[in-house]
């Protein structure tokens, strides 16, 4: 008989970041916004598709909003100060 394995979990682990830094690539048919530490380890991150934008409206200036507001709303407040 063949025992079964546990895969090994690993826990979240939660680190205190001073201050972040915001990635923002927009290009004509999406926008990709990634908010990391100042080492580049990605906090959170959210794109135009990911928010409901499909087609010719993932790229407009609105989406792009909303998708930075996403990627905002998903970093804990004691997390991050966002200046």
């Amino acid at each position: 008989m063949a025992s079964k394995q546990r895969k090994s979990v690993q826990k979240k682990v939660r680190r205190k970041v001073q201050r972040g830094v915001v990635h923002i690539l927009a290009t004509f048919n999406n926008t990709l916004v990634t908010i990391s530490d100042r080492a580049g380890l990605v906090i959170a991150s959210s794109s135009a598709g990911a928010c409901g934008f499909r087609g010719a409206r993932k790229g407009t200036p609105f989406a792009a909003q909303t998708a930075a507001e996403e990627a905002a709303k998903k970093i804990p407040r004691l997390w991050v100060k966002i200046c």
